[in-house]
């Protein structure tokens, strides 16, 4: 079975983020703690693999987040050209993790079919719901879709030998994360099945969630899938940039995993 590197490419933040808006259940003290932006890049000598396309400049501004460099950018610092790249996960539709598709001009888009129905149907006539969702983005992923850039999965499937995703949902209907086999084991990428540690390690979902106990029994699936609980890789907690150290002054933002 193939291995591969996995590296988290820091992209943005939304430092001012307080800490009773990350947990369903805490105490109700207010404190600062920020929420990080990250895609992630999945590679070796046969392919490269990127996992979410992140936001930009517009986006950044609407809804009052720091962009430090675009994912387009971001890749630079590991030589990927984003429309050479060839397949991207794209591990739920939000504004942050779907936000470039139109960079990447050669990428066939792996997802979930559960999340297509559910950024299109009837759960986005309420803001609870829709209100995560860039609708311009779904509308650009429907256009891929007719273009024949789309392969839809449903449940757990295989993207490359060694590479596969996994529904979890929860968070949204059609949540996905992805599994990965790295020199040190397996390696998941959580996204949004877990925010930050805490979420997964005190059971205390993040509270953007459409069905909390899917959400929960998520946990369990990311433990049953990675080879350690220091396998799994949250979507956007700070302490992932602590945990490993990046790659460097010049690429502060590159985070390497396996």
């Amino acid at each position: 079975m193939e291995q591969y590197e996995v590296y988290a490419l820091h992209y943005g933040s939304k430092e001012d983020r307080q800490r009773h808006e990350n947990f369903i259940a805490t105490d109700l003290h207010e404190q600062a703690m920020r929420l990080d932006y990250f895609v992630w890049v999945i590679r070796n000598d046969q392919r490269t693999i990127v996992v979410d396309t992140g936001f930009k400049e517009a986006e950044a501004r609407a809804r009052k987040r720091t962009l430090y460099r675009t994912p387009r950018v971001a890749l630079q610092a590991l030589d990927i050209d984003s429309t050479h790249v060839e397949d991207v996960i794209v591990t739920h539709l939000h504004y942050d993790h779907a936000g470039s598709l139109d960079d990447f001009d050669a990428a066939t888009f792996h997802l979930q079919s559960t999340e297509m129905a559910f950024a299109t149907g009837r759960h986005m006539t309420s803001p609870v719901f829709s209100q995560a969702y860039s609708v311009e983005d779904v509308c650009r992923m429907i256009h891929k879709v007719y273009g024949g850039r789309v392969v839809f999965h449903s449940g757990e499937s295989e993207i490359a030998p060694g590479v596969t995703v996994h529904h979890i949902g929860g968070h949204t209907l059609g949540l996905q994360s992805v599994r990965v086999n790295t020199r040190r084991g397996w390696v998941v990428l959580a996204s949004d099945a877990a925010h930050f540690y805490e979420n997964l390690e005190e059971v205390s979902p993040f509270p953007l969630v459409v069905d909390v106990a899917q959400m929960v029994a998520g946990y369990d699936i990311l433990r049953g899938l990675a080879s350690s609980s220091n396998h799994i890789i949250p979507g956007h907690d700070p302490l992932v940039r602590k945990k490993y150290p990046a790659m460097g002054p010049e690429r502060d933002f590159v985070h390497r995993l396996d």
